[in-house]
């Protein structure tokens, strides 16, 4: 019931196209019975039973004065016009039936194709918005390709099973209740009969479809995984291949696609059953009633003739359909439903880095950055520790450390990655939760140590953290970054394409286009995670003057793996196990004979 008001949800901007829908759809029902009920004055020309009415009375508003007057029109028609003209008639009024019905369920349709691609395109939207603003946190343990699954597959589920279902939904109920109170006008005593059976059947149909839903669930759960495996397989193709790893990833993927494979024959199979399953109880249920109606009418029931009952079974046959295509659709909509949970699962998720309602603005930095008192844990198990540290405008910090130390995390913690569980961190006093979330970015540039470049050009690259590039200022800060004669020798400069990201570049060449990114949005404190370690000499040295370049003038906190590139910061912070052990400058720290840092510098000189 919650998926369904979810569902409902997304319709309701779109509830004046439903309203239509249904509108058509009462209309295209009104016009299909009509063509059907013209069964009886057909057979009753045809058979030459029509008893002349001389007069149909006044007007009533009843079955039975509809049925006098059309029998009154029909004897004085077929007096003017002969048996075959009244055929004819009979012919015409179907076919103009015909064509209002076909007319108006495809009204009914094209309203409902509007619905169903508004809202699996504000479905996939509201998931891609959701997946920006979740904390980084989040998908440290979600994997990518059950994301990416999520945010393809799921939908598309959604839109093959669920909305497309709906279609049905909308207009088969409406169908079948416009039938079956002609049947109840017709013959009470039948009808209630055979609402007798309808539910027997659908309990049956409920029970085959119980587990169809947790299959469903289970079997795009194993698909993320495959997706997962392809993911990691693709990103990491030269290390498949460099250990000759090929033959394990094949297990892998093969034991992901073969779980896959059991668990979708299983999903299939019962949504095959759908369909035979309901079409052999209707024939049971529509057998029963010819037997019942039958003996009806040798027995000289008043309300049931043989005409009628011919009638009353073509009008009852199509009800079968109908009601076959909202079981078809309770196996579908059941089967998409574990969609729908699996996206639910991303759209309730947790935002915990939220703006608050009265957030500071802030457009430039005049004084300081501090950390007061901070802490932070993942999954319990503490990060950071008390972590107290005043870095002042135009200071060049350097945080070093052992792997694990919590160097990033401290890093992450500024630009609100992620919040601290206790403590907090002020930008010129104010603590950073009270700020707008874009004005306390905007103030920040980022370089990390593997480069992140998107499949564009040089130009929308390095200018990608500004609203508007002048190719002036896009040119200047890839001279900056010492890019721009390597720009230049590709075929169309800034144009070209880099690649996914960045794999048409060397390593030194992504980098630099990332520092000239951070040069474009000319940030006054700089966030940088050492990005010299995996480059060779050339590259390391253009890189690094392009790394000079970017912090001059600014507020620079520096991620240092290399101890050797920090040795001219005003200040180096050494953390281990998540708490500041010591502080000071290069040439302090050096004097201290059991210091921690000169111990790691010591390693690293060997």
């Amino acid at each position: 019931m919650k998926n369904i008001r979810l569902l409902l949800k997304y319709f309701a901007p779109y509830k004046w196209s439903a309203v239509k829908n249904i509108i058509y759809n009462i209309l295209s029902a009104l016009f299909a019975l009509l063509t059907f009920t013209l069964v009886k004055p057909f057979l009753t020309v045809l058979f030459s039973g029509q008893v002349a009415v001389a007069n149909p009375g006044p007007f009533q508003l009843n079955s039975e004065y509809i049925g006098t007057f059309s029998k009154y029109y029909l004897s004085v028609f077929i007096e003017k016009n002969g048996q075959s003209g009244a055929l004819m008639l009979v012919v015409l009024i179907v076919l103009g039936a015909s064509l209002f019905k076909n007319g108006f369920i495809f009204l009914a349709n094209n309203c409902m194709a509007f619905i169903r691609s508004s809202t699996v395109r504000d479905l996939r939207k509201k998931l891609y918005h959701k997946i920006l603003r979740l904390p980084l946190s989040f998908f440290t343990d979600a994997r990518k390709g059950d994301v990416m699954t999520r945010i393809s597959n799921d939908v598309q589920e959604v839109e093959i099973s669920v909305m497309s279902s709906l279609t049905m939904m909308f207009r088969d109920p409406i169908l079948i209740l416009v039938f079956v109170i002609y049947l109840f006008i017709s013959s009470y005593e039948l009808s209630l009969f055979a609402l007798v059976l309808l539910p027997v059947s659908g309990w049956l149909i409920g029970r085959a479809s119980r587990t169809l839903r947790s299959s469903s669930f289970v079997g795009q759960q194993n698909l993320g995984r495959i997706l997962t495996v392809v993911e990691e397989t693709l990103t990491g193709l030269r290390i498949v291949k460099g250990f000759n790893a090929e033959e394990k990833m094949k297990a892998q993927f093969s034991e992901s696609n073969e779980r896959y494979a059991k668990v979708f024959r299983r999903v299939i199979r019962k949504a095959y059953l759908a369909s035979p399953l309901s079409e052999f109880l209707s024939t049971i249920v529509i057998m029963i009633i010819l037997y019942v109606g039958g003996n009806l009418v040798l027995h000289g029931s008043d309300n049931m003739t043989p005409a009628n009952l011919i009638v009353y079974l073509v009008v009852f046959s199509q009800i079968i359909q109908p009601a076959k295509n909202i079981t078809t659709a309770y196996f579908a909509i059941q089967k998409g439903m574990a969609s729908i949970d699996r996206i639910d699962q991303i759209l309730d998720a947790e935002e915990t880095i939220t703006e608050k309602e009265n957030a500071v603005a802030i457009s430039e930095f005049n004084d300081s950055v501090e950390f007061k008192g901070v802490w932070y844990a993942y999954n319990n198990e503490p990060v950071l520790r008390d972590i107290n540290l005043k870095i002042k405008k135009g200071q060049t910090v350097a945080i070093v450390g052992k792997s694990g130390a919590g160097k990033s995390t401290l890093a992450d913690l500024l630009p609100r990655f992620m919040d601290c569980d206790q403590g907090s961190i002020l930008v010129d006093g104010v603590d950073i939760r009270d700020l707008k979330i874009k004005d306390l970015r905007y103030l920040m540039g980022i370089v990390s140590q593997q480069p992140i470049l998107f499949n564009t050009s040089f130009k929308e690259n390095i200018a990608f953290g500004v609203k508007t590039a002048e190719m002036e200022k896009v040119e200047s800060a890839a001279r900056i970054a010492n890019a721009h004669e390597f720009i230049m020798e590709t075929e169309q400069g800034y144009e070209n394409t880099v690649g996914e990201s960045g794999n048409k570049l060397s390593g030194g060449q992504r980098q630099r286009i990332s520092i000239a990114r951070a040069i474009m949005a000319n940030p006054p404190i700089l966030i940088l995670d050492e990005a010299t370690s995996a480059l060779d000499t050339e590259s390391e040295r253009l890189v690094q003057d392009a790394i000079l370049k970017l912090m001059k003038n600014r507020t620079s906190v520096v991620i240092a793996h290399r101890l050797s590139t920090i040795q001219n910061a005003d200040l180096i912070v050494v953390l281990d196990e998540g708490m500041i052990v010591e502080t000071g400058t290069h040439t302090e720290l050096m004097t201290k004979m059991d210091g921690f840092y000169r111990k790691l510098h010591s390693f690293q000189a060997i």
